[in-house]
C-alpha cells in the first residue's frame, strides 16, 4: 500500500487532478478507493471545524498581547497623568504623609505655601483665581496640580527617617509658567473695575499672566467660601472669569467674520468695498448704526476691519452661508471643549442655514447670542500670532523636590493647525492696522515694538452698560506674547481693555530687555 500511495503521488505531480482519479481506479481497488474518499471528506469537513477555532486562537492572542501593551503603556507613560488628574479624590489621602508642596513663579515668587498647618498666600488676592486655593473644591493650580504638590521626592534616606520618627515629608514644588512682574502689571491695571486678563506665548500656550475681578483672598477662604455659598448672595467672587466668564465678543468676533468671508470667496474678498453712512437698514427690518454713530464712508475689508464698522461687517454677514460660517468657528473651538485642564465654559455660537435671518447682522459683528471666554479669545488670536498653530495652554512648567531638584519638565503641546498661511499673512496685516490706523492707534502711539490687535466694545443689560475688550500680540515679525482683556461696565469705570493691553505689552517688553 505504501509503495502504491508514492507512485500515486508522483503520478498526480504530473497529470493534475484528473490523471488522479484515473490512476485511483485503475491502481486501487474499489474498496481502497472507497476508503480514500471517506478520508478526504473526513478531512474537509475537519478543516471546517477547525478554521473557527484557530481563528479564535488568533483573536484571543491578540486581545492579550493588546492588553498587555496597555497595562506597559499606562505603568510608564499614562500612570502619573491619570492619578494626577483633578477628578481624582483619593489624591488627599496622601496629605497624611506629606506636607504640601510650594506653588511659585517662573521667575521665583513664591505665591503659595504653609505657615503651620494652614495653607498661606503671600499675595494674598493678586494670584486669587489662576493659583486658587486648596480647601473645599480646590480650584487654579492648587486643583490642577493636587497630585504633585502631595508627592515628595525628597532624598530617600530623608524619607525613610521621616517615616521612621512619624513625621510627614516634605512635598514637591510646582514652579508655575506665570511671571510675577507681568501678574503685577494686569492686577494693577485693571485697578477696580471687573473683568479679565489672560497673556499667553503664541508659541507654547505657557500662561504668563491670568487675573480675575472681582477677586477674593484666598486666605480668608473659610468666610469667602461661606459667603459665595450662603442662600441670599449674588456674589460670583470665586468665578475666574478668565476661563468661565462668558461674554459677548463683541468687535473681537470681526476677526473671525472676516476668516469666513475670506474663506468663502477665496478669489476677490480683496474687491471687497462698502460705503459706511449714518445708518444701514438690512432686510429691511434691522437696522445698523456703528459705535458712536461714527461714519467711515467709503471701505474695504482691512479697512472695514481697523474702523470697525458695523454696518460693513452686518453686511459681510448677510454674504455668508451661515453652515460654513459656524463649521469655520467650529474648527476655533465653538460650541466645543478647551484643550485646557482646569474648569472653563465652552464658547457659544448658536445660528445655523435654519436659523431666523434676522440674526446675521448683529451676530456679525459680534453682538448677538454669541459667547466666548476671554481665555479662548486668548487661544484664537495666539493662533494667529503663531502662523496658524493652535497650542494648548497650560499652567505647570516643570515639578521640583522642596530642596529645588527638578523632577519633572512640561513640553508644550499643539492642538491643530487651523489656518494656512495666507490667512495669517492677510489677517496679521488687518490687525496690525487696527494698531497703525484704526481705533487702537491712540493707545499705542510711540511703542517701541510693533503690536497687532483688534478692540471691542459689546453692549449688554439693555444697552445701559459696555464690554470693553482688546485681543492681539507683538511683535509682528516674531510674535512672543499675546493677551486678551475683557473689561465690565467700562462706560463707567473709564478703563479701556486697549489701555491695559498697552501696559502689559509695555512691561513685558521692558522685562525682555533685562
Amino acid at each position: 500500500m505504501k509503495k502504491k500511495n508514492e507512485t500515486l503521488k508522483k503520478m498526480q505531480g504530473k497529470k493534475g487532478k484528473k490523471g488522479s482519479r484515473e490512476l485511483k481506479q485503475k491502481i486501487l481497488t474499489p474498496a481502497q478507493q472507497a476508503f480514500l474518499e471517506k478520508e478526504e471528506k473526513i478531512d474537509k469537513i475537519n478543516e471546517k471545524l477547525n478554521r473557527p477555532i484557530v481563528g479564535i486562537t488568533y483573536i484571543s492572542a491578540f486581545l492579550v498581547i493588546g492588553l498587555l501593551v496597555y497595562i506597559l503603556h499606562f505603568m510608564i507613560v499614562d500612570k502619573d497623568e491619570v492619578i494626577a488628574n483633578a477628578a481624582n479624590t483619593r489624591l488627599d489621602n496622601y496629605a497624611a504623609d506629606v506636607i504640601r508642596g510650594d506653588i511659585v513663579t517662573q521667575d521665583g515668587e513664591t505665591v503659595a505655601t504653609n505657615r503651620g498647618d494652614k495653607r498661606y498666600y503671600p499675595h494674598d488676592e493678586m494670584f486669587a483665581h489662576v493659583v486658587g486655593y486648596s480647601e473645599y473644591t480646590k480650584a487654579g493650580i492648587e486643583l490642577v496640580g493636587n497630585y504633585y504638590l502631595l508627592e515628595s521626592h525628597a532624598n530617600i534616606i530623608e524619607r525613610g527617617i521621616n517615616t521612621l520618627r512619624e513625621e510627614k515629608n516634605n512635598g514637591d514644588t510646582i514652579v508655575s509658567t506665570l511671571n510675577y512682574e507681568l501678574q503685577k502689571t494686569a492686577y494693577d491695571a485693571l485697578g477696580s473695575a471687573n473683568g479679565a486678563v489672560v497673556v499667553m506665548e503664541p508659541d507654547t500656550g505657557r500662561i504668563l499672566s491670568m487675573v480675575s475681578k472681582p477677586d477674593f483672598n484666598p486666605n480668608d477662604i473659610d468666610d469667602v467660601w461661606k459667603e459665595a455659598n450662603s442662600e441670599n448672595t449674588n456674589s460670583s467672587v470665586l468665578l475666574n472669569r478668565a476661563t468661565q466668564g462668558l461674554y459677548p465678543p463683541g468687535s473681537t468676533f470681526k476677526i473671525l467674520t472676516t476668516l469666513a468671508f475670506m474663506r468663502q470667496n477665496p478669489g476677490d474678498f480683496e474687491e471687497y468695498h462698502y460705503n459706511c453712512s449714518s445708518e444701514e437698514q438690512i432686510f429691511n427690518s434691522v437696522t445698523i448704526h456703528c459705535f458712536g454713530r461714527k461714519i467711515h464712508g467709503e471701505e474695504d475689508l482691512s479697512a472695514a476691519l481697523a474702523n470697525s464698522c458695523n454696518q460693513a461687517y452686518a453686511d459681510i454677514g448677510t454674504k455668508l452661508d451661515v453652515d460654513k460660517w459656524k463649521h469655520t468657528l467650529e474648527d476655533f473651538l465653538f460650541n466645543k471643549s478647551l484643550p485646557y485642564t482646569d474648569a472653563n465654559a465652552t464658547s457659544r455660537f448658536y445660528l445655523d442655514g435654519k436659523s431666523d435671518r434676522g440674526y446675521i447682522p448683529q451676530t456679525a459683528f459680534g453682538q448677538g447670542d454669541t459667547l466666548i471666554t476671554p481665555l479662548h479669545n486668548a487661544m484664537i488670536v495666539s493662533t494667529i500670532a503663531n502662523g496658524g498653530l493652535m497650542m494648548k495652554p497650560y499652567l505647570i512648567d516643570s515639578i521640583e523636590n522642596y530642596k529645588g531638584k527638578r523632577i519633572k519638565k512640561f513640553s508644550p503641546s499643539s492642538y491643530d493647525t487651523l489656518l494656512t498661511t495666507e490667512e495669517v499673512d492677510t489677517l496679521t496685516s488687518y490687525m496690525r492696522k487696527v494698531v497703525t490706523n484704526g481705533t487702537a492707534t491712540d493707545y499705542f502711539a510711540g511703542a517701541t515694538y510693533e503690536a497687532a490687535g483688534k478692540t471691542g466694545t459689546a453692549e449688554y443689560a439693555n444697552g445701559n452698560h459696555d464690554y470693553s475688550w482688546f485681543v492681539g500680540f507683538g511683535s509682528i515679525e516674531e510674535p512672543e506674547v499675546a493677551v486678551s482683556i475683557i473689561i465690565e461696565e467700562s462706560d463707567v469705570n473709564g478703563v479701556k481693555a486697549a489701555a491695559v493691553a498697552r501696559k502689559l505689552f509695555d512691561a513685558y517688553y521692558s522685562l525682555s530687555e533685562r
